[in-house]
């Protein structure tokens, strides 16, 4: 107990001393101590967060973040021991860096790195402290390679092998929709278009904050905030239907006889006006192609007779001409003065149409069979016909999250301004009806027809479905409609009879899908388009070729518009962007046939797979397994001494039975045993060599 007692005032002491000398710190050296704490390295270092992926329509990414790499030696770090290994390691890291990186020799990395390490630093030390491996970025498993290396497989602070860590965009699908998905810098954590520029501060998250604190000489990493990554965006792009189209789209823009400067195509679904597809495509050299511009949103241009149907939806729905389409316009031999300029037909040197019904105007996509009905109903009131434009919505501001989106012009009526891209003249409301004096974009002429395709109802197009964090979602971006009726319900019916035709019986044939599984509605467009002078006449005529409908024709789900900038003849909207049309309408309904696995079957076929001699126990147990009906062939035992007959063996079996009697084995082609050198029955002369000749 005494002993006990001793240890225990003891303790008491040391903890007093202890409180006591914690007091005086406190008070009487608190100024010399906080002035100690202000000279200590005291850092505050944002940290990035991940940022959010972008998904398809069914979750497959389409964007997402990984780590990339920028190595480097500090030379000045492990001393004796490290140079040591160096020396001796130093030709196996040469040639190890050569291998992982073949654009270099062994000896340009030596040379490369011993120029860093006999670097002299402005302080006069020898070797650099950041001196670089590998000029570019790496990815992570090249990472891991060079990390294997001598004297790379260190810890830093021995090796002097260090690195910076980036998040590098990656795309798994490559140059898939990448203007609409978007593109980021490369050394800059910066959205350069697409969804990552119009959603960058949802995909960014918030930047988190670490101090960097010196205790003991050594670097402590304070959290004081931490990142909070961005979140995931659902797109409405289906990936395999962007791939049909991309392809359909440059196939077709190759062909010699098209060799198209730039093409679009843009997909969306009827009821919800869903972009599943859109592709904007313009040479970057001798037969390449690639998204360079997100023309399907920002390119506008005068679109051609495809806005011929805009024309008669409002002529139709004014009541100014019949709802039976009956009535009968002049079109007389394909020329006709339109206030003292000359407007033609395409088949004008044949003799024009003559007198067609309204339904046929659109079939044979007469100009001057719609030119001379808005001409004679609106002329005196040009106005009324703009805002019935208007009222139709082909020239409705679709506010799409995309930047770069710019919204149709189509103007007023004034006489009176001095802006020549504004004044209108005698010549302006017929050469508008067909497709001239707008400015329309892709994207826009496509919601006008899918608001046909959708019995009048005008959707926005959705390009993001919804928002995601750690598997919740977060918000979502349900369909939003611009226009419940963008005309009457008779009018828009009538209006999709005669698309329909247009395909059928019309210009339009080319779009028709081959196996007439399905029906297709759609309008043909063929423009002279201005050239970068805003000139038509200079030089070789471009051409602005499209076809906009809608499929199945008789329940609308998919809506599409193609479109194709060429130079020169031959030019056609129906033959050419009617032929992608086609492709992109055949291929998604084929992706939507969905039948039973059964139904593939044919009764006649023989499932058993074929046997193989040999094993027979074995073969047995496996059909078993399967469920299937069939037995081996059965193996004929010979004697020790015999060569066995093993034709119908497969290799393995073959060679064991072979082998096993004390013969070599040569093996020629691959299957089944068709021949066997030593014929089965002869006695076995060990050592012989029996070539055995295999057949599929």
């Amino acid at each position: 107990m005494p002993r006990y007692f001793v240890i225990s005032i003891a303790l008491t002491l040391v903890g007093l001393a202890i409180i006591g000398k914690a007091l005086y710190i406190m008070t009487a050296q608190k100024d010399y101590w906080t002035k100690v704490q202000q000279q200590l390295k005291h850092d505050s270092i944002p940290v990035k967060p991940n940022r959010g992926n972008i998904l398809s329509c069914d979750g497959q990414l389409m964007a997402s973040s990984i780590p990339e790499y920028k190595i480097y030696m500090d030379f000045q770090t492990g001393g004796a021991e490290r140079d040591s290994i160096w020396q001796l390691k130093l030709d196996s890291i040469c040639l190890g860096l050569h291998e992982i990186f073949p654009e270099k020799t062994a000896e340009e990395f030596r040379k490369h790195l011993e120029e860093g390490r006999q670097k002299v630093s402005k302080s006069g030390k020898v070797g650099s402290r950041h001196w670089p491996v590998w000029n570019r970025r790496i990815n992570y498993n090249t990472f891991t390679e060079v990390r294997k290396l001598p004297v790379f497989n260190m810890s830093k602070y021995k090796s002097g092998f260090h690195w910076e860590e980036f998040n590098a965009r990656n795309r798994p699908f490559g140059s898939l929709a990448q203007r609409t998905v978007g593109i980021m810098f490369g050394e800059i954590d910066s959205a350069r278009c697409g969804l990552e520029l119009s959603f960058d501060s949802t995909l960014r998250g918030k930047n988190g904050l670490v101090h960097q604190q010196k205790v003991l000489n050594k670097i402590m990493n304070i959290t004081e905030t931490a990142p909070v990554d961005g979140a995931d965006i659902v797109t409405t792009i289906d990936v395999n239907m962007q791939d049909l189209a991309e392809r359909a789209l440059i196939e077709e823009m190759k062909l010699p006889e098209v060799n198209a400067d730039l093409g679009v195509a843009i997909l969306m679904e009827v009821q919800t006006g869903d972009v599943k597809a859109i592709v904007n495509m313009a040479r970057v050299g001798d037969g390449q192609y690639a998204e360079t511009i997100n023309s399907a949103i920002s390119y506008r241009c005068e679109p051609g007779s495809v806005f011929k149907v805009a024309s008669f939806l409002v002529a139709l729905d004014d009541g100014v001409i019949p709802h039976d389409t009956s009535y009968v316009i002049h079109t007389g031999c394909g020329i006709r003065e339109m206030h003292g300029r000359l407007m033609k037909d395409h088949n004008w040197r044949r003799g024009g149409y003559q007198d067609i019904s309204v339904a046929r105007t659109l079939e044979v996509s007469s100009n001057i069979g719609t030119s001379h009905v808005i001409d004679q109903f609106y002329g005196g009131h040009p106005e009324k016909y703009v805002q019935g434009l208007y009222r139709i919505g082909i020239h409705e501001d679709l506010k799409l999250p995309l930047v770069g989106y710019r919204p149709p012009i189509i103007r007023m009526p004034d006489t009176k301004t001095t802006d020549r891209s504004k004044y209108w003249s005698k010549t302006t409301l017929p050469w508008m009806s067909i497709g001239y004096e707008t400015q329309i974009a892709p994207i826009n002429t496509l919601a006008f027809y899918n608001a046909i395709a959708n019995d009048g109802k005008m959707m926005q197009p959705r390009f993001v479905k919804k928002l995601v964090k750690d598997g919740e979602t977060i918000q979502e971006f349900p369909p939003v409609v611009l226009k419940e009726h963008i005309a009457k319900p008779q009018t828009i019916t009538m209006m999709q009879t005669i698309l329909e035709h247009v395909v059928s019986q019309g210009l339009g044939r080319k779009a028709a899908p081959l196996s007439r599984a399905f029906k297709v509605a759609g309008k043909t467009g063929t423009a002279q388009i201005a050239d970068e002078h805003g000139g038509y006449h200079s030089g070789v005529t471009r051409y602005w070729l499209s076809f906009a409908g809608f499929f199945p024709a008789d329940a609308p789900r998919y809506s599409c518009i193609v479109c194709l900038r060429k130079s020169g003849l031959p030019a056609s909207g129906g033959g050419m962007s009617g032929v992608v049309f086609r492709h992109i309408a055949e291929g998604v309904m084929a992706q939507n046939v969905k039948r039973l696995v059964d139904d593939a079957r044919d009764s006649t076929s023989n499932f058993t797979p074929g046997v193989k001699g040999g094993n027979e126990a074995s073969a047995t147990y496996v059909l078993n397994r399967l469920g299937l009906k069939g037995t081996a062939p059965k193996a004929v035992k010979t004697n020790q001494g015999i060569v066995p007959d093993v034709t119908g063996m497969g290799a393995r079996d073959a060679v064991y039975e072979l082998e096993r009697r004390g013969l070599k084995v040569a093996l020629v082609g691959r299957g089944k045993v068709k021949s066997q050198s030593i014929a089965a029955g002869k006695a076995v002369t060990p050592g012989t060599l029996c070539e055995l000749r295999l057949e599929i």
